[in-house]
């Protein structure tokens, strides 16, 4: 299907809801909890680590953190059949409160951040920040938090006193990104005895916390015709909301019973930051559950090999469109456009896992979604980023494709996409799980 060929807008529908998610999901924390709803409406429900697994038909899904793990068991499915795995990512760069937050100088109130992932400082400059995370009761248990308003501000440094800024700002991350929220001398506690008030607990009982500042400008559409979408945390809650989608239309669709394949949803916290935890794709947790899905129906060591040997990972993240004030540095033979559909993202160093096999996999879900497709390589002189995908590939042993759609300002406090594609992922995703 060409470009010329496609109707306006498929699904504005899908990106409105996104624009909801996004909106109510300005942490990891939040991401998974949003994402659970979703699920949860589509027939799916939330089974504890530390409980015996059934191996009934039907879908299931575990949190952990910031990271949340579904499935759904066909009736139709034995030991041995293979999974269809989407990988997600839930975190996105931004600032993140330290531990002793309470700091201050020259009368100003302020708290000290630190920086998480790889983030263009200059975006959250003059921004007007909320807060939002977990606290971490006494008794073990957590409270989410979002204060959607102006807390924390970075103020930028007064053109009078920099004369040469627009030759190139060049930001301290220690002394210049720590943001003001007030006059006065410092009062060590008042951050975190304001957030908990907020969220109605005792700050007496808040023994831990996860917070980081977020922009409080919502998501919106942008541009003459609304054919584009400017938003935070785009990268990667964009491709966690399609997966969800994808995974809830698969699995309530007409003959979900008889699906091929165990679809799977796997929205990995930590990814910004090298996917080295306990939630993150580099850890355990995904081939956990999948030995544990395999187990509960009754599989062996043999079930879970011949399963993994058919299973294919499609790890959705954003990629780059080409910037049209920076178009020398993008790859000449390559030019993914917004709203052109999902990108193939290939790299031959293995930055992205994506081969021939992968290729074709990929090609037939669009096809069978009826939506087009694109391909994104670096140019040769720039360096390429990476994603879950090659440490999916490698810790599994299983098929792994990278893909996802086009978009600008990527890493930056906000990100800039086509309006349509969003739908379009999600459509390519859910044909890829249907098999």
């Amino acid at each position: 299907m060409s470009t010329a060929d496609r109707p306006v807008f498929f699904d504005r529908t899908h990106t409105d809801d996104l624009i909801a998610y996004l909106a109510a999901a300005p942490s990891p924390y939040h991401a998974v909890a949003g994402a659970a709803e979703r699920l949860e409406k589509a027939g799916f429900r939330q089974v504890a680590e530390t409980d015996a697994w059934e191996g009934t038909a039907g879908g299931r899904y575990i949190i952990r953190g910031g990271a949340l793990i579904a499935w759904f068991v066909p009736a139709a499915a034995t030991a041995a059949t293979p999974f269809r795995v989407v990988g997600t990512h839930t975190d996105s760069p931004n600032l993140r409160v330290k531990p002793v937050p309470d700091t201050g100088t020259a009368g100003w109130r302020q708290v000290a951040v630190e920086i998480y992932g790889g983030v263009p400082l200059n975006t959250w400059l003059d921004r007007d920040l909320g807060i939002s995370g977990r606290l971490v009761l006494r008794d073990g248990t957590t409270r989410l938090v979002q204060l959607d308003e102006p807390l924390l501000r970075v103020p930028q440094l007064a053109i009078h006193l920099d004369r040469s800024v627009n030759d190139g700002l060049k930001l301290d991350k220690q002394r210049h990104l720590t943001p003001i929220w007030g006059l006065g001398e410092v009062d060590e506690g008042s951050l975190i005895r304001y957030v908990a008030e907020r969220a109605g607990v005792d700050a007496a009982e808040v023994l831990g916390w996860d917070l980081m500042t977020h922009d409080v400008q919502p998501p919106s559409y942008l541009g003459r015709d609304r054919e584009l979408l400017a938003a935070p945390r785009l990268d990667n809650l964009l491709s966690v909301h399609a997966a969800t989608a994808a995974l809830a239309a698969a699995t309530t669709a007409d003959g979900a019973d008889r699906l091929p394949y165990i679809p799977v949803l796997a929205a990995f916290d930590h990814e910004e930051t090298g996917s080295e935890s306990d939630t993150g794709a580099h850890g355990p947790l995904l081939g956990n559950v999948l030995e544990r899905s395999v187990k509960a129906r009754g599989g062996s060591s043999e079930d879970r090999a011949r399963a993994l040997a058919g299973t294919v990972c499609l790890s959705s993240d954003m990629g780059h469109a080409v910037h049209p004030n920076y178009s020398e540095r993008h790859e000449p033979g390559h030019h993914p456009v917004p709203n052109g559909g999902p990108i193939l993202k290939v790299n031959v160093n293995n930055r992205y896992a994506t081969d021939g096999v992968g290729r074709a996999i990929f090609a037939q879900a669009c096809e069978r979604a009826g939506v087009p497709w694109q391909a994104f390589v670096s140019n040769n002189a720039m360096p390429c980023g990476t994603t879950i995908g090659p440490i999916t590939a490698a810790r599994l042993g299983i098929t792994t494709v990278d893909c996802g759609i086009a978009a600008l300002s990527m890493h930056s406090a906000r990100e800039l996409c086509g309006a349509e594609d969003p739908y379009l992922l999600a459509s390519a995703i859910k044909a890829f799980l249907e098999g």
